[in-house]
């Protein structure tokens, strides 16, 4: 949520963004922001000058009153009154501006930072690196959830009748190779110093409209009925949450924590539910890296985070590369996000594994996070990126360390979670 202030004092600027997002139809939004919050500040003004008359009023009563001049008191009591409705009628129209100017706020997309490239989807992102040399073996790669059922690792046959498309039983050692690798992602993270933290699974609606936009709510997230409770999309939505209201000691920022749980996602949209795999899927399980700041350190923890996604993905020799999402790619809260995509041998392209995105001040503001510093208070910036997010990262897994007899070796890195074996074969 953007800055009244800078509304008022620059709107120019804010329109310019929203073009720089293609988001045209957003432009009248900000007239109208204008409008409420002149309506408001005039609302608020003859407010208090008219509490100013009714205390001087009150006053005038007792002294009619001591005089004995009750005829004159009642007279002006009847003024108060008057006085008093009037006021209550401003307070109500005060109340339902700000209803409407918060929930139109809401809705503007922060301001982009400069080094953002133009573009109007994810078709003109810009790579930034690459790590690792892309190799497409000399026999065919299965799809994904053959090579898992070849070694008995998947069941999405009876995930079907139990829950439905996008929903998966893993097995055995695919089983196994999942829950090694969120735990490797949680122990090489805590090695870089982040703390470890399991939080919430579910979160109250004003938490899910702090951390995302209206349009990612409605896409993405499970209503429990009967409660004013959402299943979280990622843990960054109570991790950023577990903020929520506070002032914090500037002293001890940053905050940079490690997250694990399972999330859970509607999936709505053209690209749908796969019926056959486990690249979208309801349901998955990730490991997360949320950072809570000053504002001139943001940046710098930014590069910090992508690249450590790089780090991980290549301590499993998987190649992998960075790109800049463009100003028309961006979700409405983010100043700045990198994808980190990793090579798909059978499909010969990459395909995004991560997510990193700077908020700025965006969350903070509508989750009231603010820092107490040696100049007075100011708004938090947030960040988060993903360290890893199985099922989704197995398929890249698999397919990277398949060998032609069907086996998938396992890397160095993940022997200790694996018992030390450094090979899963058909059981």
């Amino acid at each position: 949520m953007l800055d009244i202030k800078l509304i008022r004092e620059n709107a120019e600027l804010v329109k310019e963004n929203i073009k720089k997002k293609y988001q045209e139809s957003k432009l009248v939004l900000v007239d109208r922001v204008l409008e409420l919050d002149k309506q408001f500040r005039n609302a608020k003004s003859k407010a208090d000058e008219l509490r100013s008359r009714r205390n001087l009023k009150s006053k005038e009563i007792g002294k009619m009153m001591a005089q004995g001049l009750k005829e004159k008191a009642e007279e002006i009591k009847k003024e108060v009154g008057l006085i008093a409705k009037e006021i209550e009628d401003l307070e109500s129209l005060e109340e339902i501006n700000q209803k409407e100017l918060r929930e139109i706020m809401l809705k503007l997309p922060n301001i982009i930072d400069p080094s953002v490239p133009l573009g109007k989807d994810d078709s003109e992102n810009v790579e930034v690196e690459r790590f690792g040399e892309p190799k497409v073996p000399d026999f065919e790669i299965p799809y994904h959830a053959e090579i898992m059922e070849h070694l008995n690792g998947i069941d999405l046959d009876s995930a079907r009748k139990t829950s439905g498309n996008g929903f998966y039983y893993l097995m055995g050692d695919i089983a196994r190779l999942h829950s090694a690798i969120l735990s490797y992602a949680r122990d090489f993270m805590i090695d870089r110093g982040f703390t470890y933290c399991i939080p919430p699974y579910m979160i109250r609606s004003d938490v899910v409209t702090g951390v995302m936009s209206f349009a990612e709510m409605e896409n993405m997230m499970y209503k429990i009925e009967g409660e004013d409770l959402y299943l979280i999309g990622t843990s960054e939505h109570s991790m950023i949450g577990k903020f929520i209201d506070s002032i914090l000691d500037e002293t001890k920022l940053p905050y940079a924590y490690t997250s694990y749980s399972p999330c859970f996602r509607k999936e709505v949209g053209a690209h749908g539910i796969e019926e056959r795999g486990v690249y979208r899927v309801h349901q998955f399980e990730k490991q997360e890296m949320i950072v809570v700041c000053k504002p001139e350190e943001s940046m710098e923890w930014f590069k910090k985070l992508w690249q450590n996604t790089v780090d991980f993905f290549r301590t499993l020799d998987i190649p992998v590369r960075t790109l800049e999402c463009c100003s028309g790619d961006l979700a409405d809260l983010k100043v700045k996000s990198f994808d980190v995509e990793a090579w798909s041998p059978r499909q010969k392209k990459y395909f995004e594994v991560g997510s990193c995105s700077n908020l700025g001040d965006a969350q903070a503001r509508r989750l009231g996070i603010r820092v107490n510093g040696e100049n007075g208070k100011y708004f938090a910036h947030t960040l988060n990126n993903t360290v890893v997010a199985p099922p989704r990262m197995l398929i890249v897994f698999l397919e990277n360390n398949l060998n032609e007899d069907g086996s998938v070796n396992i890397p160095e890195a993940l022997r200790p979670y694996m018992g030390g074996k450094d090979k899963i074969v058909k059981a």
